[in-house]
């Protein structure tokens, strides 16, 4: 098959990467790409959210199947402009795509549809909304409407905190038109867990659940990222914690959605706390997750493509999603000062030296630049192991870690080290 795959990140080189296993042998271009993809696909310099310039080239290519990566691409109707080509898409449609572009609109298709989720309330008035805050006890969860790359999520801890946020949100234009609407949310206490489900509009299949680190440092200490690093599967996702999952919470999201005249094709990310009130949804995300697929996709058995195919096209069997057993880590290599100001261009060595020790390296931030490998991102690799069980996967993980080195890179020491609490 001939298939273009959009987005430039680890998300995107996992992907890549996987269809690159599969047995028959793909045909695959990457846009825009990155250092990683280049070495597996033919990288297209074309931006992941320029629409125009991206249909065009698949109306004059013709590739068997598009994956689009990025979440911004999929809001802005990029599948709906692919399929008026007659293209076939893995991703959901710009109206489907919604339930990750407003947390309002997700909150309204969960309540309609029974999917367990936190109370919330919207607001586009700021007086309006610090005084619904009287509604909710502390600490209380604000959240921007709209997309704001993963930071338009505050949990206050005081009442001054959570006025303050809602004003500058509301009033001082914090995320822009992301922000002029906010939900006040109950705070839920768990932990939590990504889980993965591939769909074809009416049928689905659930990859492993995995769990991500979000604070920069050790013990979850410092300031939010994208993500350091995950490991699947994720023991709190119990059998009957997934069972829930599919029958309370993707598959009533479907059938509302249908029931509206939308059919979800692509994989939808459940975003899940798992604690005293059970299993709640936390958000929907309407694409792959960072740094999630990098350990997720390494578990899938089976012709990867075929299986997005059969998503696209309204026919997935979900016996033919298979996976492996045993674990899977990943650990984010970031630049230094990363989450905020990073340098670029500082030169990576020991990544094929990692690869030698069974890891798979993914690049997340990196260009090509005089012959050389270099960092051109905030999250540079993302650096992968598969063990027979979570102990060998951590392990094999760090050993390869070990072996790379870039002028300040920093990583989390302690990814998955919650999960053996778990185990014991």
């Amino acid at each position: 098959m001939k298939i273009l795959v959009i987005g430039n990140g680890g998300r995107e080189h996992a992907i890549v990467w996987r269809l690159a296993q599969d047995a028959a042998r793909h045909t695959l271009f990457c846009a825009p790409g990155n250092a990683g993809t280049a070495a597996l696909a033919t990288n297209v310099p074309i931006g992941a959210e320029d629409l125009p310039a991206l249909v065009a080239w698949a109306k004059e290519n013709r590739p068997d199947l598009v994956v689009v990566g990025p979440e911004a691409p999929l809001c802005a109707g990029l599948t709906d402009a692919l399929e008026a080509e007659g293209l076939k898409v893995f991703g959901p449609c710009k109206a489907a795509a919604r339930l990750e572009g407003s947390k309002a609109f997700s909150k309204e298709i969960m309540e309609a549809a029974g999917v367990p989720t936190a109370r919330a309330k919207v607001y586009t008035n700021s007086a309006a909304a610090i005084e619904g805050l009287k509604d909710f006890s502390l600490p209380v969860v604000i959240k921007a409407d709209g997309l704001a790359a993963g930071k338009g999520v505050v949990i206050a801890q005081t009442r001054d905190e959570a006025e303050a946020t809602v004003r500058d949100m509301l009033d001082g234009g914090r995320f822009g038109a992301a922000g002029a609407e906010v939900l006040i949310e109950e705070f839920l206490e768990g932990e939590e867990a990504s889980v993965f489900a591939l769909c074809d509009g009416e049928h689905v299949a659930l990859l492993p659940a995995a769990q991500d680190h979000k604070r920069v440092n050790d013990n979850d200490e410092g300031p939010n990222t994208g993500g350091m690093g995950a490991y699947t599967p994720a023991p709190i996702a119990t059998p009957d914690v997934m069972a829930q999952v599919r029958d309370r919470v993707v598959l009533p999201t479907l059938a509302e959605l249908r029931k509206r005249g939308i059919v979800y094709k692509g994989v939808l990310f459940c975003g899940l706390m798992i604690g005293p009130k059970g299993v709640n949804v936390l958000e929907f995300n309407c694409r792959f997750g960072d740094p999630e697929t990098e350990v997720v996709l390494p578990s899938l058995l089976g012709d990867f493509a075929a299986i997005l195919l059969a998503c696209a096209e309204g026919r997935l069997d979900p016996a033919a999603v298979q996976i492996r057993s045993g674990a899977t880590v990943t650990v984010v290599m970031a630049a230094p000062g990363y989450p905020a100001s990073y340098p670029k261009g500082l030169p990576i060595t020991g990544i094929a030296e990692a690869e030698a020790t069974g890891c798979t390296v993914f690049h997340a931030g990196t260009a090509r630049k005089d012959g050389q490998t270099v960092t051109s991102g905030g999250r540079v690799l993302t650096v992968t192991a598969h063990g027979d069980d979570l102990r060998a996967a951590v392990d094999a993980a760090y050993a390869g870690v070990a072996k790379i080195h870039f002028d300040g890179a920093h990583f989390r020491r302690d990814i998955a080290a919650k999960a053996f609490k778990h185990l014991h």
